[in-house]
């Protein structure tokens, strides 16, 4: 059940994180997946580092890292790819 999970969150931190990039990025939606399950795992390590991965109620904070994670996930992400992409063209 927490692989179903994490494929979940991936799906949904993945596709809020290409929202909020400006101008459209070029990884396919099974790529976005698997950047916003990374962006997401991250973002959980960062809120363990920081002491606030689980307090009571609604964890805000490591939500929120979550986010960024999967933000700076997919940036990178996308811009490797391009660049991955454009050299294969050329060849």
């Amino acid at each position: 059940m927490g692989w179903l999970w994490a494929i979940i969150v991936g799906l949904v931190l993945g596709l809020i994180a290409k929202a909020i990039l400006p101008g459209k990025q070029q990884i396919p939606l099974w790529l976005t997946v698997i950047f916003g399950m990374i962006g997401s795992v991250l973002g959980n390590a960062v809120a363990t580092w920081i002491g606030v991965n689980d307090t009571k109620g609604i964890d805000w904070t490591r939500h929120v890292l979550q986010l960024i994670g999967a933000v700076v996930v997919v940036g990178v992400g996308d811009m490797l790819y391009a660049s991955l992409r454009g050299n294969r063209q050329r060849t």
